[in-house]
């Protein structure tokens, strides 16, 4: 499996990165399992440490032949969001569904670090939501979902040093939410917009 994403992927303001939900999902579950998270990646902004999704994409190695591609996030595009947003991601998936033809695709959508939910975070959201049920692609929003709400906001985020992305014992919560999420997708419920595929994936 892939998990392909921004800081929240890379497993910023955990105690270590490896303490990331990334890192975290794939030990718990037992999937061999390869993290690709860059700091303040989006569809439309580049990274710290490389580009934005659509030229990270671009450089992906063909050879990985992942059975399950999860694309996280993101909400770093929340401050440039544009007319261009919409043909960014397009052309984001279009290289991704050629790179990893036979990979099921699983997208991830932003979660909170603020609440009230920024109006542009919920934008993002409509907008992959929307996109994703037009390829038939699982989509998932930790925004419908409730993941992160009042009563756990203090728990899951890091507000401090940390800068609003998730605590430790938040990312490990985080990482239970999605599997949570992937084995109800698994069986073909209907928990996210877009339309689930009709076989179960196997082990990632």
């Amino acid at each position: 499996m892939l998990i392909f994403g921004d800081s929240w992927v890379y497993g910023s303001a955990a105690i270590m990165p490896s303490l990331g939900f990334a890192y975290r999902i794939g030990e718990a579950e037992g999937w061999d399992t390869v993290v690709d998270g860059v700091r303040g990646s989006g569809y439309l902004k580049r990274g710290q440490d490389g580009g934005s999704y659509g030229e990270r994409i671009a450089h992906l190695d063909p050879a990985l032949r992942p059975d399950v591609v999860i694309v996280e996030g993101s909400i770093n595009d929340r401050r440039v969001l544009a007319k261009g947003y919409r043909t960014a991601v397009t052309a984001a998936w279009d290289e991704l569904a050629a790179l990893y033809p036979d990979a099921r695709v699983v997208i991830l959508g932003p979660a909170p670090q603020v609440l009230p939910v920024e109006a542009t975070t919920a934008h993002i959201d409509r907008d992959l939501s929307e996109l994703a049920a037009a390829r038939g692609w699982w989509y998932i929003s930790p925004i419908a979902e409730d993941w992160i709400t009042p009563s756990n906001y203090r728990k899951v985020i890091d507000t401090g040093v940390g800068k609003n992305h998730p605590t430790t014992d938040g990312h490990a919560y985080l990482a239970e939410r999605l599997a949570a999420d992937l084995a109800t997708l698994g069986e073909g419920a209907d928990v996210a917009a877009g339309a689930p595929l009709e076989e179960a994936p196997s082990g990632p």
